[in-house]
C-alpha cells in the first residue's frame, strides 16, 4: 500500500513537473505568433474593406481555380508560405472561406509553410534549400489540383465554420467588431492548444514514450522510403516540428548517430509531411476533417521520396 502511494506521488510530481516546464515556453511561444497572427490577420481585413482583396482575386482567379479556389486564396497561401500555419488559418477566417475550400487550402498549407525558415534549417542538415523549396511548392499545388478531384462536394467530415458575407452591406463598425471577437477567438484557441501540445510533448519525453515510438515505427516508415535510422528524428519532425526540432537533428548528425545521407531522405519526407500532430489539430479545430490533410500529406511524401531513390540509384553513381 505505502509502495503504490509513494510511486503514485513520484508519478504525479513527474506529470506535475512536466505541466511546470511546459507552461512559461509555451505562453512565450504563442505570445511570439500572435504577434505575427493578428497584425497580418487586421492587414487582410483592411484588404477585405477597402476593396482591394477582389482585384487581387481577380487575378488569380484563372491560376487557382484549377484546385477548385477562388482567387483571394492565394493571399492565403502566399501568407502561409512566407509565415506560419498560423497566420494562414487568421487570414481564412478574416475572408470567411468554408467548406471544401478550407481542407483543399489547408493541404497546400500544410505542405508550404514557414518556407524562408524551414527550407534553411533543411539547408543546415545537409539539403539544398532551393530543391526544399521547389519540391514543397509543387507538391502543394499537385495536392491541391489531385484533392480537389476527389473531395466530395459535401463531405461530412467539413463544417462550414466561416460562410461568406457580403462586406458592403455591414458598416465598418460592425466588420470590426466581428473581425475583432473572430480574433479572440482565434487567439483563445491558439494560446491553449499550444499549452496543451507543449505539456504533452514533455510527458512524451519524460516517460520515454518517443523513443519506444521510433523502435515500433521503424518498419512502417519503410514503406514510406525513410530509412529506418531516421525513424527517432521523423518522431522529432512531427511532434517538434522542423524548426524546434532542427537543434535534435543537428546533435543526432555531430554525434554520428545518422548520416547526412540519411538525413537527406529523411528531408524529402518531412519537407512535405511534419508537425503531423500540432499543425493537424490547428486545421481539425476550425472543422476541416483530419482524414483529407494527413493521408494525401503522407501519400504525396512517400512518392517524392521513393521518386529520389530511384533517380540517385539510375542515374548518380
Amino acid at each position: 500500500n505505502s509502495e503504490s502511494i509513494i510511486e503514485k506521488s513520484s508519478l504525479n510530481n513527474r506529470i506535475s513537473n512536466c505541466v511546470k516546464e511546459a507552461i512559461p515556453p509555451a505562453l512565450k511561444t504563442g505570445s511570439w505568433l500572435l504577434s505575427i497572427t493578428v497584425p497580418v490577420s487586421f492587414l487582410v481585413f483592411i484588404l477585405k474593406i477597402t476593396g482591394i482583396l477582389q482585384i487581387i482575386a481577380h487575378f488569380f482567379t484563372p491560376i487557382f481555380s484549377f484546385m477548385g479556389l477562388p482567387g483571394e486564396s492565394a493571399i492565403v497561401f502566399t501568407t502561409a508560405c512566407l509565415l506560419n500555419v498560423y497566420s494562414s488559418i487568421a487570414v481564412i477566417q478574416t475572408l470567411g472561406l468554408a467548406g471544401r475550400v478550407v481542407t483543399i487550402l489547408a493541404l497546400m498549407c500544410l505542405i508550404s509553410h514557414n518556407l524562408p525558415v524551414e527550407s534553411m534549417v533543411q539547408k543546415r542538415t545537409g539539403s539544398s534549400a532551393i530543391k526544399m523549396i521547389l519540391i514543397r511548392l509543387l507538391s502543394g499545388f499537385a495536392g491541391a489540383v489531385i484533392l480537389n478531384k476527389i473531395l466530395p462536394p459535401d463531405s461530412p467530415g467539413i463544417s462550414d465554420t466561416f460562410a461568406k458575407t457580403s462586406v458592403l452591406a455591414r458598416g465598418f463598425t460592425v466588420e470590426f467588431q466581428l473581425w475583432a471577437v473572430g480574433m479572440l477567438r482565434l487567439c483563445i484557441k491558439i494560446m491553449v492548444l499550444i499549452t496543451l501540445l507543449m505539456i504533452f510533448q514533455r510527458i512524451l519525453e519524460e516517460f520515454g514514450v518517443t523513443g519506444f515510438l521510433s523502435r515500433i515505427l521503424k518498419y512502417p516508415l519503410m514503406i514510406l522510403g525513410v530509412p529506418h535510422q531516421a525513424a527517432f528524428l521523423w518522431i522529432v519532425a512531427n511532434t517538434l516540428g522542423l524548426a524546434y526540432g532542427s537543434g535534435v537533428m543537428m546533435d543526432h548528425i555531430k554525434r554520428g548517430k545518422i548520416s547526412r545521407s540519411n538525413v537527406n531522405i529523411l528531408n524529402y519526407h518531412v519537407a512535405i509531411s511534419h508537425s503531423l500532430l500540432e499543425d493537424t489539430l490547428l486545421f481539425v479545430a476550425i472543422g476541416v476533417s483530419a482524414w483529407w490533410i494527413t493521408i494525401p500529406r503522407l501519400a504525396l511524401a512517400a512518392v517524392v521520396v521513393w521518386s529520389k531513390r530511384f533517380i540517385d540509384m539510375f542515374f548518380k553513381k
